[in-house]
């Protein structure tokens, strides 16, 4: 059933009218879209754009195939710099649960944004009463870094990542014009879309029970290289994990906290090589988190008890060779987050499978849609 294109004056809280019955279609149900954001929340709806939103049935669930426009307003006294919405069929369906990050925001007090839905979601085809998708609020990260909202999906934590990266990202583009002037400045953001084009993509499945015993003693051992990022609170010392193929389980890794502040939270990236000498970037597996304290001066060793398959973006695996990791970031106890500065890993071969962050990607944006100037006048503003 295809949904009307509609503007529709709303207001937080609301439930909008998704779908409308189309002729000959063998499973059509009134269906509803809610967006429900806190009588407090510092941002509300003013609008949505149902487009061209679809629903069908699958065997026993409904796909629920969202393509939706919100324009949001902060309702606040203070910039907002990201959002995290959560959209959601039931909580407990698998399939049903999905959320939209809007970083790298400067909406003033008052200001309007819009935001894009495109998800594809599934809803148990028996359920009965209620809406049929859900729009909730995550959280807010505003420009001092202080943060509203639930946080069920530490969208604190990744927005403020995101807001730390793109200040470094914007004071280097100001350099980069302040020493090297306009052709510097534009031979960097060449380089910037030249990494978002041939940049290898890796999918990586996450697979936490379940496996074969036999799978576990087959394969080899693999000992993971690390780079040392300049100024990282956090040392990493060694690391393990049991290769089979495309596959990389029960990874293992020490690590000494340098700083003299207690760390509750760390992430180590992952560069996997294959037998071909390329290297993808992998993410950044595993992330201590639950219950961790790490004094100053300890040491500590985390474990991930899972498989990780990964596969290029065609399907191929990806058969491993070899690992590499890196602290990607620090939380400390007191909630401020370190991260490396691009500056320090400019010279390594990080710069070339590291992918461009989402600043770097809306400003690459900005530089191919409207030119140098107006990325200069954009980097200026903040």
């Amino acid at each position: 059933m295809s949904i009307c294109s509609k503007w529709l004056g709303l207001v937080a809280g609301c439930v909008i009218a998704a779908w409308a019955q189309a002729p000959g279609n063998a499973f059509q149900p009134a269906a509803t879209l809610k967006v429900d954001f806190p009588k407090d929340s510092p941002v509300t709806l003013l609008s949505a754009n149902l487009g061209e939103s679809r629903m069908d049935a699958s065997g026993g669930a409904l796909v629920l195939d969202l393509h939706t426009a919100l324009t949001l307003r902060n309702a606040s006294q203070r910039h907002i710099r990201g959002v995290m919405l959560l959209v959601e069929t039931q909580e407990m369906a698998p399939g049903g649960k999905a959320s939209v990050a809007v970083p790298s925001l400067d909406v003033r007090p008052g200001g309007t944004f819009p935001v894009r839905i495109d998800l594809r979601l599934l809803r148990p085809l028996m359920t009965r009463g209620g809406p049929m998708a859900q729009v909730s609020l995550d959280g807010v990260l505003f420009e001092d870094l202080s943060f509203y909202g639930p946080d069920q999906l530490g969208s604190r934590r990744a927005m403020t990542v995101w807001e730390l990266e793109a200040r470094l990202d914007r004071n280097h583009l100001k350099t980069v014009f302040q020493t090297k002037g306009w052709a510097g400045l534009q031979a960097e953001m060449i380089e910037t879309m030249a990494r978002l084009a041939d940049r290898p993509q890796l999918d990586v499945q996450v697979v936490r029970r379940g496996r074969s015993v036999a799978m576990t003693v087959s394969g080899r051992e693999c000992q993971f290289a690390f780079l040392q990022v300049p100024g990282a609170p956090l040392e990493t010392l060694s690391g393990l994990a049991h290769i089979v193929g495309s596959e990389a389980s029960s990874p293992a890794i020490q690590v000494l906290n340098r700083s003299e502040r207690p760390i509750r939270y760390f992430e180590i990236a992952w560069i996997i090589r294959d037998r071909a000498g390329r290297e993808f970037m992998a993410g950044s597996v595993p992330a201590a988190d639950s219950g961790l304290r790490l004094a100053p001066g300890a040491k500590s060793e985390v474990h991930e008890d899972a498989w990780l398959r990964f596969t290029q973006a065609n399907g191929q695996p990806v058969e491993i060779a070899s690992i590499t990791g890196f602290v990607s970031q620090v939380e400390f106890s007191d909630g401020s987050i370190w991260i490396p500065n691009p500056a320090d890993i400019a010279g390594q071969r990080l710069r070339a499978v590291l992918a461009p962050s989402p600043e770097q990607q809306r400003l690459a944006g900005l530089y191919k849609k409207r030119g140098l100037a107006a990325l200069i006048e954009e980097v200026k503003n903040f």
